[in-house]
């Protein structure tokens, strides 16, 4: 006879089936059985967050690095709290589960009063998830486990999210239901045809253009082949590193800078690999491109959906560009004049934005010096992480710079201690504004019960620095409803266990940022912008009419 465990075991074994080393959430009454035969078991570390946006935006982090993010939530108002993450996620193209619980099958959407009920679940889940499934019989609860994993990993990836009601999770099923790990479908070798035509349009390009996204983080040896070829390189602000910015060709992310723009100007080829080419990159579409347009994309959704293409071709990044490269030998195409004025550019561009970021150029130079070359920086949406952490910190490999797609405030801590819990050995610095971080405090704590190597850098200009830059450019100036009450965060974070400085001088940023991040632990440094400057920045690049 076989043995007979709980539908919350039988979901906890197909995880380790997987390779899931962390489970980020939120225990609840909704879904005890699964955290319960987690923890019986020992083998997956859970990692409590002190909201179910945390958690699924940790869970987010955690998969940009491991392949598969995991996040438990409750049902109802606890499913409705990750939904903001989801949506980041599916921004993100991450691959993440989030399990959710339900009520009891025999109430379900019944609208009878039962507690953490919701109405329509599922179809909230669905609106911010890649897909959403609900078990039905705990007989089908690994097999739909197993194929929203499946869902999740194909690329192009996202978050896949599986409500489960709570009866059918304390259900005892056969053990032998739980199966080996099911990969998702091998990607697609390149198409001979497709090579052939991207080489030739490649081979007459005098001053051809690449520009690569988050499709094609996994490229970054074929990019480097095809810039030592001779061709530029320009990537989306998610792709950055890609390319090492140390790179001759490399145009970093300076698509909107007039230096840039001039080069991308006398291009005569661009090859779009694996980007959306995103509105705030291109000033809502009416950046220019140049002629013919190539766009490779795995998706085939996304033909001509930014960019009126001369050619799509659907297709893997990496295959693809790998084959390309192998076409051609190193420096086939340098043009010593052509990469003295790439170089230019780029120094235009950067000795602009370090103008722009005035002493807070210093600080960017400090984190630069103290971080070690495999240190990561995860940026919150605020004044100093789109102006010069986005653009002007450095970025020697693919997902060293990790930040908010959806463009959301408030998702820079946890995404901080999901990178850092899934990249133990590598030093993480936070970047955050005083306004995102009060989404989210509370997982300072988690920060610190974890004990995660996070050296978090609070921005502290005692409000929302992006809005007053907007209204400033936008709204002749007018100043409404973006000051805020900040509490003293070194104080709150000594109370908490956290070991904290404040900087008020730009002259301190050297010798603080060093301590900071040669400190082996949870930190907080609170940088007291309103004593060193104003950071000037009115969001992102508008369109040109």
């Amino acid at each position: 006879m076989s043995e007979k465990i709980t539908v919350g075991e039988a979901i906890a074994r197909t995880l380790e089936h997987y390779r899931v080393a962390t489970i980020y959430g939120i225990i609840s009454i909704h879904n005890l059985p699964i955290a319960d035969a987690v923890g019986q078991r020992g083998a997956i570390r859970f990692v409590p967050a002190r909201g179910e946006a945390g958690a699924v935006t940790m869970a987010d982090a955690d998969g940009r690095f491991s392949g598969l993010g995991v996040a438990l939530t409750s049902t109802g108002a606890g499913a409705g709290n990750a939904v903001g993450a989801m949506i980041e996620a599916l921004n993100a193209n991450t691959p993440l589960l989030h399990i959710t619980g339900q009520v009891e099958k025999a109430y379900l959407d019944a609208d009878a009063g039962f507690i953490h009920e919701t109405k329509d679940q599922l179809n909230f889940l669905r609106a911010c998830s890649k897909q959403a499934y609900r078990v039905h019989s705990p007989q089908q609860a690994v097999a739909v486990i197993q194929r929203a994993i499946l869902e999740a990993q194909t690329v192009p990836c996202g978050p896949v999210a599986v409500e489960i009601p709570i009866d059918i999770q304390n259900s005892l099923i056969p053990a032998n239901l739980v199966g080996e790990a099911i990969s998702p479908p091998p990607l697609p070798a390149a198409d001979g045809h497709a090579v052939e035509r991207l080489y030739q349009r490649l081979k007459n390009a005098k001053r051809p253009l690449l520009w690569v996204g988050g499709g094609a983080l996994a490229c970054s040896e074929a990019v480097k082949k095809l810039a030592d070829v001779g061709v530029a390189v320009i990537s989306s602000s998610h792709g950055r590193g890609i390319l090492p910015d140390s790179h001759p060709r490399s145009l970093r992310a300076f698509h909107n800078s007039p230096s840039v723009e001039a080069i991308i100007r006398q291009c005569d080829l661009t090859l779009v690999a694996g980007s959306r080419l995103r509105s705030n990159e291109t000033r809502t579409w009416s950046l220019a491109l140049p002629q013919p347009l190539v766009q490779i994309d795995i998706n085939p959704a996304a033909a001509n959906r930014n960019y009126l293409a001369d050619e799509q071709i659907h297709g893997d990044c990496q295959a693809l560009l790998n084959a390309l490269a192998a076409r051609f030998s190193i420096g086939e195409k340098v043009d010593s004049i052509w990469d003295d004025e790439i170089a230019t550019a780029v120094q235009l561009a950067e000795t602009a934005l370090r103008e722009q970021c005035g002493e807070y150029a210093k600080l960017n130079d400090a984190i630069d010096k103290a971080l070690p070359a495999d240190g990561l920086l995860v940026r919150d949406i605020t004044v100093s992480g789109s102006v010069w952490g986005s653009r002007l910190f450095r970025a020697h490999a693919a997902l060293h710079n990790i930040h908010s797609l959806a463009g959301a405030i408030g998702m820079g801590l946890p995404m901080a201690i999901g990178c850092a819990i899934a990249n133990p050995q590598r030093k993480v610095v936070g970047l955050v504004g005083d306004g995102g971080l009060a989404l989210g405090l509370g997982e300072l704590a988690t920060m610190v019960q974890e004990q995660t190597n996070i050296t978090l850098l609070i921005m502290n200009d005692g409000g929302y620095g992006v809005m007053r830059g907007i209204q400033e450019k936008y709204f002749a100036g007018r100043q409404y409803y973006n000051q805020l009450h900040t509490p003293a965060f070194c104080e709150l974070a000594q109370a908490m266990g956290l070991k904290a400085w404040k900087v008020s001088s730009a002259a301190q940023f050297d010798n603080v940022l060093a301590e900071a991040i040669n400190y082996c632990g949870p930190s907080v440094v609170e940088v007291e912008m309103q004593h060193i400057g104003a950071l000037n920045f009115a969001g992102p690049p508008q369109k040109l009419y």
